[in-house]
């Protein structure tokens, strides 16, 4: 039996692991360990656990991902959500769907400051689902608009995703960063006037909200310009060299903990808490990662991305039809597995092939979050979905995915808007000076 012909059946197991719901870092590290050692030796299987993992680990840049999960725990637990969605209501109120613009608004600002679409999405939706509610606002637009922005977090810099690209092609972190502002921008965008466009052409999805006094206006603004000087003070700062993506968690971690302490929005306890959260979630996406430095190895030594890049080759196919072949591929693999073990599992396939045709792998990989995205609202996965359906109980499954369709459509709007312009996604990192 070849080597590449063990590498797919590693990937076959792996794939029913992850569907009989074993979490990926187990399932990545003992696939990829057990292959590994089958196709090299004992031996090496060990000095891959010991030292490859260790200097993985041991790499600076890594050291982003507690930082940033730290200033989104600390976010969650000073209620920075509920200033920014009423900050964004207060601009936008009288315009149709104001609450469901409000809540995309917000889940873009406070995706600015988590990184994570789950958070986003359960924090916006206590919020948010209660006041469309008492408005009368149709079930499917509450709930799929708020699934749909949760999405939000994952491409708006800082991305727990982008961190693992960026590990798995060696890449620069605060380019990726730098990367997903502009597409964020543009997506949120594409949601609201999916919105405003869907109220505009059904007036009874959504009633007008109450205009907003020039007081309220000014104290909105200014809800929604705290987090927006602290996103650009950050990313900024990153892109113009001042400081590494690290030291920017570490200014974030600062800023956001003064914020919440100046306001006097968080408590002892819920610092505490903070804490814990961001140390079992970095512990967590930690361990995500050794198990795709793992996995990645078995598919080198199997010579299986190898193979698929001469095959792609001899089919002298534009680079623009592989690319297509590729997406797509992400996005059926999207409906019935995690963005971030998908993710983990193509990459070291791929990756060999991406080289071979000359990508701007900065590029990719904000068009691989976005697709992600889409897997996030697509059942029968759509894990932002099932976090909207654990708040609004009362409302049925079918009822939130009726409501994310008009939002997949912009996201593939977005794609399409990428492939013809790339430069929304590679010009801001081309300016860093580092």
């Amino acid at each position: 039996m070849s080597s590449s012909v063990i590498g797919l059946i590693g990937i076959g197991i792996l794939v029913m692991l992850f569907l009989i719901r074993m979490p990926i870092a187990f399932a990545m590290l003992s696939v990829g360990i057990l292959g590994f050692i089958y196709l090299v030796s004992p031996e090496a299987g060990l000095s891959l656990l010991g030292h490859d993992v260790f200097a993985q680990l041991t790499n600076y840049s890594l050291t982003v991902i507690p930082m940033f999960v730290l200033a989104g725990s600390i976010a969650f637990e000073a209620g920075m959500g509920e200033r920014l969605f009423d900050g964004a209501y207060a601009m936008f109120g009288r315009l149709p769907g104001s609450l469901a613009i409000a809540a995309t608004v917000a889940s873009a600002g406070l995706g600015a400051v988590t990184g994570s679409s789950v958070a986003v999405a359960a924090a916006v939706g206590r919020m948010s689902l209660p006041a469309m509610k008492k408005y009368n606002y149709d079930d499917s637009l509450a709930t799929g608009s708020i699934a749909a922005a949760g999405t939000l977090g994952v491409l708006i810099p800082p991305s727990m995703i982008f961190v693992i690209y960026a590990m798995l092609t060696e890449q620069s972190i605060g380019k990726l960063f730098i990367a997903g502002i502009l597409p964020g921008i543009l997506l949120t965008s594409l949601f609201v006037m999916t919105i405003l466009l869907h109220c505009r052409y059904n007036k009874s999805l959504a009633p007008r909200g109450p205009a907003s006094s020039r007081k309220q206006k000014m104290a909105g603004l200014v809800g929604l310009g705290e987090i927006s000087i602290l996103f650009i003070l950050v990313i900024g700062g990153i892109a113009r060299g001042w400081f590494s993506p690290t030291q920017g968690g570490g200014v974030l971690v600062a800023g956001v903990s003064l914020l919440a302490v100046a306001r006097r929005q968080i408590s002892w306890r819920g610092f505490i808490t903070a804490l814990k959260d961001s140390a079992r979630i970095s512990c967590m996406v930690l361990s995500i990662c050794i198990g795709g430095i793992v996995f990645g190895r078995f598919m080198a030594v199997s010579k299986l991305p190898l193979v698929l890049a001469d095959w792609l080759g001899a089919l002298s196919l534009p680079t623009l039809a592989v690319i297509g072949f590729i997406m797509l591929a992400h996005m059926i693999g999207g409906c019935f597995m995690d963005g971030m073990g998908l993710l983990l599992i193509s990459m070291p396939v791929i990756f060999p092939t991406l080289i071979a045709l000359d990508v701007d792998l900065i590029w990719f990989g904000v068009m691989i979050v976005v697709v992600g995205e889409m897997g996030m609202i697509t059942p029968p996965v759509g894990i932002t979905v099932y976090v909207i359906k654990g708040i609004a109980e009362d409302v049925p499954m079918i009822t939130i995915f009726k409501g994310i369709v008009p939002f997949i459509g912009a996201i593939v709007i977005c794609m399409a808007i990428l492939v013809a312009f790339p430069q929304i996604a590679t010009f801001l990192p081309h300016l860093i000076t580092y």
